[in-house]
């Protein structure tokens, strides 16, 4: 082993420091992710599930990686040139991603018999590409994320139907349908009034308690 290594070259060397880390830290993210754990500083990839759209969890304080506070208007596509924070290029997750690929394309450049700056420039090429590639994927799982929070604070001053009866006030929950940042959704709600509301009333929300929507009769 000592006597591979020595008849690499320094140049080789160098390669195999940065390839080997890098890919080690690069494995290790993967694995944190995959079970449970916190990719890049910037998204939490995985922690999309338990996002239960049907039962109109109020997700809308969520903290995505950040102090931005989510609403229904602050999705981003990235399209717009404004929104630098959409996407980030520097981050742990796509500098490492760099030195990865970096290292290993310049190592079989170099074994192939390239010369050290020919090799050693096709790998920075390709690992800015690959960077590339990772830091748009990290934005598109963000706005997929986004997409599938359902902000229960739109749905304040909006009229519904009931789906299910609603008890008194404070009897019990009942469930309402009603369209909600563009989709149909079917939501828990409780009663304001003293009487009991049935199926196929129209009704008009007017708050939010935990994961509830408060609604009344129209006047």
């Amino acid at each position: 082993m000592q006597t591979w290594w020595e008849g690499l070259g320094l140049t080789l060397q160098v390669l195999y420091c940065i390839a080997v880390p890098s890919t080690l830290i690069l494995l290790l993210q993967m694995v944190l992710t995959t079970f449970g754990g916190h990719g890049d500083g910037g998204v939490d990839i995985s922690d999309t599930s338990g996002i239960d759209m049907a039962d109109g969890v109020d997700l809308g304080d969520a903290d995505l990686g950040g102090d931005t506070d989510l609403d229904a208007d602050a999705v981003t596509d990235g399209g717009d040139p404004a929104d630098i924070s959409a996407f980030r290029l520097l981050t742990l997750q796509t500098v490492v991603t760099f030195l990865a690929v970096f290292g290993w394309v310049s190592i079989i450049c170099l074994n192939a018999g390239m010369p050290t700056a020919g090799g050693v420039l096709v790998g920075a090429v390709c690992g800015f590409l690959m960077m590339l590639l990772v830091a748009k994927m990290v934005q598109l799982s963000k706005k997929l994320v986004e997409n599938g929070i359902l902000d229960l604070r739109g749905a304040i001053g909006e009229t519904a139907t009931v789906y299910v009866m609603i008890p008194p006030k404070e009897t019990g929950t009942g469930k309402i349908t009603m369209q909600l940042q563009g989709r149909f959704c079917e939501l828990d709600a409780v009663n304001a009034g003293d009487s009991a509301i049935p199926a196929g009333t129209q009704v008009l929300v007017t708050d939010i308690i935990g994961d509830s929507l408060v609604v009344e009769r129209p006047n």
